[in-house]
């Protein structure tokens, strides 16, 4: 039923003890095809099920904003599997000691866990395979297409991999079967999780929580019922405002996986918004997206200079010794002391409510590149402050996205010009074309 987004990684011997699924990526009990793979496995050999999650006490720099809003996701994952008779299990420290534990401690007879491209989660899989002797499957429960399947290289960008994709999307974008209450019980007695326990473990800055967005399954398919109902007829042409709230600020709950990009591919194909309106966001979801994971499944410098196309890295190089009009620190950067109102409210956005504007993302980030020493200085702050204070920071979207506006990733070469080289310009007068960007100041200044 499921095995066509599965792969099995490690070969080994099955014995007659429980399915695993190793949570980590998508952290959802709903349309999850990692847990309806798993459960199908348990369920063919009549076994218990349980779901497994390793809390990491520090990761890529991931503040309290970050932790908190997954750890209270992850409990309505743990009420919704109780109901469905399937045990969760937070372990915490690192995957390659807590895992292969955990499989030994009750004979796990098979792991599953799901895809992620980033270094880190890979690098995680890699010793955790190497410290257990069971099959271990990997599902992508995260792309519609398996990024595996979609291609085997590193795509030039949006437009060759578009029909690769739609290819395959017939194949691929289908209804979900609804995941069972599990018939086989586990047996032994359980504890639920002490969450207090697991945020004490915590060892991260302690960046204030936002209060504009409430995590976990449920309140993310209201978001999405929100934005079908409400602002999906007039996507294309607010999107790119950020004066209006146009966007769908579905982002966050995709990072975590609390909501699925199939799920939401699904009722927006079917919502009753003209067909230019759902092609334009299904374009965004779809193809850029996954676009992202292809870059840093393929790509093992998507987070550096090193990751740019040739001609960028090229272009850059020229114009490394142009005279830089602004130069500014990572600490006026991170705390919006440039010359430029529009960046600063830009950096003031993202700092209060963990989220900045998509359009405006690039803005900043190319603004970074202009205003820094050198390209490595600038991918450095852009994916800092993105990982500190973006709520889906440390995601392909966000290394894509940086890498695309310093290091002309999956874009093309444009007209020379100084600190840039040929790599795409953007400024402020070109903002003032496109939105109210007094509007917009205006609207942050109220934040602070």
């Amino acid at each position: 039923m499921n095995g066509k987004r599965a792969r099995l990684l490690k070969i080994g011997a099955t014995g007659d003890g429980p399915v695993a699924l190793w949570m980590s990526r998508d952290q959802r009990v709903q349309d999850n095809w990692a847990l309806l793979f798993a459960q199908e496995i348990a369920m063919n050999r009549r076994v218990p099920l349980c779901v497994i999650f390793s809390l990491v006490p520090e990761f890529l720099g991931a503040t309290k904003r970050q932790y908190l809003f997954m750890l209270r996701g992850l409990r309505e994952v743990e009420e919704t599997l109780t109901k469905k008779q399937i045990p969760f299990f937070l372990l915490i420290g690192h995957p390659e000691r807590v895992i292969p534990k955990f499989v030994r401690d009750f004979g796990v007879s098979s792991l599953v866990k799901d895809f992620d491209p980033v270094r880190l989660k890979r690098q995680w899989t890699d010793a955790v395979m190497r410290e257990v002797d069971i099959p271990l499957y990997e599902v992508d429960a995260h792309n519609i297409v398996p990024c595996w399947l979609a291609s085997i290289k590193q795509e030039y960008g949006a437009y060759t991999i578009r029909p690769k994709i739609h290819r395959l999307l017939q194949e691929f974008l289908d209804d979900f079967p609804r995941l069972r209450n599990h018939p086989i019980p586990w047996g032994n007695a359980l504890l639920p999780t002490d969450w207090q326990r697991c945020v004490q473990a915590i060892q991260a800055a302690p960046l204030p929580e936002v209060d504009w967005i409430e995590p976990g399954e449920k309140a993310a398919s209201r978001m999405l019922r929100n934005f079908i109902d409400n602002k999906l007829s007039s996507y294309p042409l607010r999107r790119n405002d950020p004066t209006v709230d146009g966007q769908s600020n579905l982002s966050p709950y995709l990072h975590f996986g609390q909501i699925s990009a199939q799920r939401v591919a699904l009722e927006v194909s079917r919502a009753h918004a003209g067909k230019k309106m759902r092609e334009s966001f299904l374009e965004e979801l779809i193809v850029r997206r996954e676009l992202s994971d292809n870059f840093c499944l393929f790509n093992p410098h998507y987070d550096s200079v090193e990751g740019f196309p040739e001609w960028a890295k090229r272009s850059l190089d020229a114009h490394r010794k142009d005279e830089r009009q602004y130069l500014y620190s990572r600490v006026e950067f991170e705390h919006a002391r440039t010359h430029d109102d529009l960046w600063n409210a830009a950096q003031t956005e993202l700092v209060k409510k963990g989220k900045m504007h998509g359009y405006l993302r690039m803005y900043w980030a190319k603004k970074i590149l202009e205003w820094s020493p050198s390209p490595e200085h600038a991918m450095e702050t852009a994916i800092f402050l993105n990982d500190t204070y973006e709520l889906d920071g440390r995601d392909p979207n966000g290394y894509a996205g940086i890498a695309w506006s310093i290091g002309g990733l999956h874009d093309r070469a444009w007209a020379d010009r100084p600190v840039f080289g040929k790599i795409r310009y953007m400024s402020y007068q070109g903002c003032k074309s496109k939105f109210d960007v007094t509007k917009y100041i205006a609207h942050v200044q109220r934040l602070t």
